[in-house]
């Protein structure tokens, strides 16, 4: 078992990786939890292929447990959802000696950690992440929240788990959808993190789509070495930390318009490819990297298909990101691998002909 730890000030915690680990995890609750009483929130898909051995380690937990299960969908990460979870809460009598344990993906993830942030103004959680994507994002970091409106993310908060218990051995049962929706973040990785981590990804790009065992994993550990580095240095997001958006503004607005019949990683391709048009039009990237970023793209050419875009609707819903500042866009974009620049303000029509050329690639 692989144990990375994200240093924060106040909040530090572990990230543990390995396979077939899950039924460790009341020893960890137990290690690092002060609970006792546990409830989890529970992704209907996992609970199918995983229900018994869930159970099984509920049942052997010694004190007070409740579980939700949910359907795990972008219309359910919402108030509602929120609101069963709530009722659960204080209907079954769970006072501040209570664990949320959050077993899913990321959108079980964000809205199992709002409850946590926010039921009696705080109580403990951990993350389990169940699928590529929350394993290498969003299950580190302490990012919560859920849709509103039709925004994305729009209401959440900062809230870091207790630790995060990655066990690979859930993948198994991803279909290909759910991991090209991991590999989209990675892909992100690969841009803003090193020229070693972007020469792995694109060599075994195949082996991870096939879910290849040991080459997951490394991913899962470079990713979490990486992303927990940034964290440690802005836990909050007011500098460094944005350049995990990448591509991300572009994605969320493509997220919305295209009524999220797509996954939120195959968006973030999108995105990146938006973000490298409009980069390359104002001139902070050169030609030849231009060529090197949308060969690493192509790789998903197949796997990812946009139903009717519409650019125009793309960039009003951009106009709501939460990132914006003072009525203004603000983008994430790209130099260099390793190379990311914050806050960046474009003309309307550059951005309008950069999601053009974005969505043409998988229209």
């Amino acid at each position: 078992m692989k144990k990375i730890n994200v240093n924060l000030s106040q909040n530090p915690y572990p990230v543990y990786i390995g396979s077939n680990i899950v039924d460790q995890l009341n020893k960890k609750i137990i290690k690092h939890c002060k609970a006792s009483s546990l409830f989890f929130v529970i992704d209907s898909r996992v609970n199918h292929y995983h229900g018994k051995l869930i159970t099984k380690i509920i049942k052997e937990f010694p004190n007070k447990t409740g579980k939700f299960i949910f359907n795990s969908t972008e219309k359910n990460k919402s108030y509602e959802s929120l609101n069963h979870i709530y009722e659960k809460l204080i209907n079954g009598k769970y006072g501040r000696d209570t664990a949320i344990i959050a077993i899913g993906g990321g959108i079980t993830g964000d809205i199992a950690g709002f409850a946590a942030a926010t039921y009696m103004r705080g109580v403990e959680y951990v993350q389990v992440p169940t699928t590529l994507l929350a394993d290498i994002d969003s299950s580190v970091g302490g990012k919560t929240g859920f849709n509103f409106g039709g925004i994305k993310n729009i209401i959440g908060a900062f809230h870091q788990p207790k630790f995060v218990l990655i066990d690979t051995s859930f993948l198994t049962t991803l279909d290909k959808n759910e991991l090209i929706c991991g590999l989209g973040e990675a892909l992100k990785y690969s841009f803003i993190a090193t020229e070693a981590l972007a020469k792995f990804f694109n060599l075994k790009f195949k082996s991870l789509l096939q879910g290849e065992q040991s080459s997951i994993a490394k991913l899962i550990e470079e990713s979490i070495e990486f992303k927990s580095a940034v964290v440690e240095s802005d836990e909050k997001e007011s500098g460094l930390r944005k350049i995990l958006n990448l591509g991300h503004t572009f994605a969320h607005a493509i997220e919305a318009e295209q009524k999220n019949l797509i996954k939120h990683g195959q968006a973030v391709v999108a995105g990146i490819v938006c973000s490298i048009f409009l980069s390359q039009s104002l001139g902070i990237l050169n030609p030849r990297k231009e060529k090197e970023f949308l060969n690493a793209v192509n790789l998903f050419k197949g796997s990812i298909k946009l139903k009717s875009p519409n650019a125009d609707k793309i960039y009003r819903f951009m106009q709501t990101d939460k990132k914006n500042r003072s009525g203004d866009i603000k983008f994430v974009l790209i130099q260099d691998t390793g190379k990311i620049l914050l806050d960046i303000s474009a003309g309307k029509k550059l951005v309008l002909d950069s999601i053009k050329k974005g969505i043409e690639v998988f229209a």
